[in-house]
């Protein structure tokens, strides 16, 4: 499990670009831009919803501020959300194609039904950075975070939660969308460290990540199993913990551990409180500033080179230059040391109104 200094050195991350494995060679004016293309760019931001705090929060204002950088402040990008809907996002994409922007990052709602769009835009030589998400179709750069991690630090944390509890009842897990690649990796690397080691008494794949519909498969779960004999919950993101934890309480039960991901404000403060045991703390910076970095380059007609170390294959396109940001175990016990040195929240906001007494008690001041 990555440790917090990981993670807070990949913010401080040096991201520079030239030449990359499948990246066009530099000045290659066939990658969708132009070499001769100065700062005054026009990038299209495409974000996959707005329930989730994070995209309009952290990831929106930190790529729009990173893009202004690199481009003394000529830049100009062109957002939109697509609120859960992949056919409004199609129609978005189709909207920026028209309007001839010279990039587009793309956090795709459904992975797969955008590849058309994606075609759309390389047709039109305009080049595509997949965000946060895999998108399938001829995408020119992907960054995102190690999510076979996320979900092996997530099904470990359980695990030390659990204890000997492990080897004695059943854990309910409440995957991600079936249509986000991401949810996949997530459960794949929860797989990797749960099998084996406590058994699954209910799994499901939560339609839309929405906490109602989390709520809704918990109360299932609970009156299929007994809520006697279940000792904890895989959650892959924080809404959808808020939401079971509801349908736990309802159904008298308190002392359970349940995972999360997103470090979510209300997430933190329902780990303040113990009602939530631990989220995955994926700092937001390095994610949006490689995008930024990427896109600006592409725009431009230049290429990729040291931020993308990695590799990556999509269904349908193979070694994408990509970067991938480790990720920190979130518990009681490093809120100080992540969230709070890093500037996502202040005590204050944490341990707000009723919240206080829950971080007086843990030392959070």
């Amino acid at each position: 499990m990555r440790r917090a200094a990981v993670a807070i050195a990949a913010g401080a991350m040096a991201v520079s670009l030239a030449a990359c494995g499948s990246a066009k060679e530099s000045g290659d004016k066939d990658n969708g831009g132009s070499a001769a293309k100065g700062d005054e760019i026009k990038v299209g931001l495409l974000l996959p919803e707005n329930q989730t705090a994070r995209y309009e929060k952290f990831d929106k204002p930190l790529i729009e501020k990173k893009i202004k950088e690199l481009t003394n402040n000529k830049a100009e990008v062109v957002y939109a959300n697509a609120k859960q809907d992949a056919s409004l996002q199609a129609q978005q994409v189709d909207t920026m194609v028209t309007n001839k922007v010279d990039v587009l990052i793309l956090d795709a709602v459904d992975s797969k039904a955008i590849a058309g769009s994606v075609k759309k835009a390389k047709d039109a030589k305009i080049p595509v950075v997949a965000y946060d998400r895999l998108a399938e179709g001829p995408i020119d750069a992907y960054t995102s975070f190690d999510n076979v991690t996320v979900g092996k630090t997530q099904g470990e944390a359980l695990l030390k939660a659990l204890g000997d509890k492990a080897k004695d009842g059943q854990i309910v897990m409440m995957n991600g969308s079936s249509t986000d690649p991401n949810a996949a990796q997530f459960k794949k690397g929860a797989h990797s460290v749960l099998d084996g080691k406590v058994k699954i008494g209910r799994e499901y794949d939560t339609k839309e990540w929405k906490p109602e519909n989390a709520n809704q498969n918990m109360e299932g779960a609970i009156s299929a199993l007994g809520k006697k004999n279940i000792v904890g919950v895989y959650s892959a993101n924080d809404g959808m913990a808020g939401g079971i934890i509801t349908a736990l309480k309802a159904a008298g039960i308190d002392d359970i551990p349940v995972t999360g991901q997103d470090a979510e404000l209300a997430g933190v403060q329902r780990i303040v409180t113990g009602e939530q045991y631990m989220s995955v703390y994926k700092p937001y910076a390095p994610e949006a500033n490689a995008a930024a970095e990427m896109a600006v380059a592409l725009a431009q007609g230049k290429s990729l080179d040291s931020i993308a170390k990695d590799k990556v294959d999509s269904p349908t396109t193979k070694g994408v230059p990509a970067v991938l940001v480790p990720v920190v175990s979130l518990t009681q016990d490093n809120i100080k040391d992540t969230v709070v040195k890093d500037g996502v929240y202040t005590i204050d906001e944490i341990c707000a109104g009723k919240y206080k007494a829950a971080c007086d008690k843990i030392g959070l001041k």
